[in-house]
């Protein structure tokens, strides 16, 4: 970790020009001609108020030094002066990071803001999906990351082959894949060809494939054996503990000593149980805030509980208890069995709804959310977080198109959870987080990635919703009332003046003149409150 001295010093030394620097500084006059010229280029778009950014930038200086060697180009790009250009790529928060193999093909990067974390992921991103190795290759090769798979099978078995590259494209950015079809390298390792080996820098350092040569199978032995027995956790390895969709038992505590004789002690068990639960030591000085994500007392150290990564359920340990191999082991063996409840963190059920937004906590989540006919758009949200502050306004604003209508509101529920307060069945990464759970499909909810505009959330809804309904438009209730009064005022009223006519035009265009003002006072506002000072945006600290 980049302590706050050393980042300091690196932003003086390279102020002051006795620091050169390996990220490139690009403007728009020569952005696209950097990016067409190089085959691969990871791009940083910042703001320099942006905590995040400075927070990021020594670790972005230090993967660009280690990049430049394997000629993997580093840019940064200035949205205070390149405005335009920010805009162009969907720049709507900082920092906002993205892979360019050319302009036409461009992802986002969402990994760890780490140095170890973008080498290893540009690492694999330059290299093709499969490596084509031998002899003279193949040893280098298992040490190119820290965890690396290697196949062994014939050049004309086109059918693993075909099997591999399918899982290799699938998993390209978790870790290196390799193949080779000498035989004579697959006796070497121990292999019948069709096999596989993989290769990591940690526990045994070797684990061999003996199942069925199919999609799933190797997916799942990619998922099991990258993990360590007893890891630890931090930014770095958190998403791919997630990954796994196995669950993850912590061991909190506030010493490397004390961890070392911790995952030792639950090493056994990590044996044991290795392929349905994972176990990691995690730093409770560094990221002891995320105890209370489940549901331990903070600050009692050290401590253990499990989580269940795909329902997000939290099983804490009774922390007045001394983590043994015997009293963790009953406790995990009773969690696998079933013996053991979740703890749920909720929020009181509201007495009355109020406002046009629907309140959700983790007591009346089954019900408002999932146990339902409607379509149900949720916003996870932290008291704290600027974003969700500027957003509210406009979802009150996007609710009251559906409350006001009944035919509407009998379909489509627009609601928020205080996702720090209540525990809710999805991990929700940052904030605001926005889903769409569509009736009859409430296990596939679908993430909201657009503009946080009330017309955008609104066209979210009517596209991705079981009921397509357009909140513009209205229902049938308000036609038929409308067709009424139409023909009330066609029986009492003559037909509208050309001169009427004018002022309606008029009238129009003022409102839309007052409407683009609005909206860009507000694009204002949000732009101030979205301001980054430093505080959290994310659900927690990893």
């Amino acid at each position: 970790m980049c302590s706050f001295r050393k980042a300091t010093l690196l932003s003086l030394l390279a102020a002051s020009g006795v620091l050169s620097s390996d990220v490139h500084d690009l403007k728009t006059n020569n952005f696209k001609d950097f990016v067409n010229s190089n085959d691969l280029v990871l791009a940083e778009f910042f703001a320099p108020w942006c905590g995040h950014c400075k927070a990021l930038a020594p670790e972005y200086e230090e993967a660009a030094t280690t990049l430049k060697e394997k000629n993997i180009p580093l840019a940064k790009v200035d949205c205070t002066e390149e405005a335009d250009l920010c805009k162009e790529f969907g720049v709507d928060g900082y920092p906002t990071v993205k892979v360019f193999r050319g302009l036409d093909n461009v992802k986002a990067y969402s990994g760890p803001r780490k140095a170890p974390a973008i080498i290893s992921y540009m690492t694999k991103q330059a290299l093709p999906a499969v490596s084509t190795l031998t002899s003279d290759t193949l040893e280098e090769f298992k040490t190119q990351d820290k965890v690396v798979l290697v196949a062994y099978f014939a050049s004309d078995d086109k059918t693993s082959n075909e099997t591999f590259s399918k899982v290799a494209d699938s998993m390209r950015d978790d870790l290196l894949f390799g193949a080779t079809s000498d035989a004579a390298l697959a006796e070497a390792a121990g292999v019948k060809q069709p096999g596989l080996v993989m290769y990591k820098d940690f526990d045994e350092g070797v684990a061999t494939f003996d199942k069925k040569f199919t999609t799933e199978a190797i997916e799942d032995f990619v998922k099991t054996a990258s993990v360590p027995l007893v890891g630890e956790i931090g930014p770095e390895t958190y998403a791919g503990y997630m990954a796994t969709g196995l669950p993850l038992a912590f061991i909190f505590s506030e010493t490397p000593e004390e961890r070392a004789e911790l995952a030792a002690v639950v090493k056994p068990l990590a044996e044991k149980y290795k392929g349905k639960i994972s176990f990691a030591t995690i730093d409770a000085k560094a990221f002891g805030a995320h105890a209370g994500n489940l549901n331990l007392e903070v600050g009692t150290w050290p401590a253990f509980a499990i989580q269940e990564t795909v329902k997000n359920q939290k099983f804490p340990f009774d922390q007045s208890k001394k983590i043994t191999e015997k009293d963790i082991g009953k406790f995990v063996a009773d969690y696998l069995d079933g013996k053991i409840e979740p703890s749920v963190k909720s929020e009181p059920i509201p007495e009355k709804q109020e406002g046009p937004v629907t309140v959700v906590v983790a007591h009346n989540y089954n019900e408002v959310v999932l146990n339902n006919e409607k379509d149900v758009l949720v916003e996870f949200y932290a008291p704290w977080c600027g974003h969700c502050k500027a957003l509210a306004p406009k979802y009150d604003e996007l609710a009251q198109l559906y409350t006001s209508k009944p035919d509407f509101n009998e379909k489509v529920t627009i609601a928020k959870v205080d996702a720090t307060a209540n525990d809710v069945p999805d991990e929700i990464a940052g904030f605001p987080t926005i889903k769409l759970f569509a009736a009859g499909s409430k296990d596939s909810p679908i993430d909201y990635q657009g503009s946080r505009t009330v017309e955008d959330l609104a066209n979210f809804v009517k596209e991705n919703g079981k009921y397509k309904v357009d909140a513009y438009v209205a229902n049938d209730t308000d036609d038929a009332d409308m067709t009424d009064a139409e023909e009330t005022m066609g029986k009492q009223a003559p037909a509208a003046t050309v001169s009427n006519a004018a002022e309606s035009v008029k009238s129009g265009a003022a409102e839309s003149v007052k409407s683009v003002a609005s909206e860009a006072a507000e694009a204002v506002k949000t732009v101030v409150s979205d301001t980054d000072d430093g505080g959290k945006e994310a659900h927690d600290e990893l």
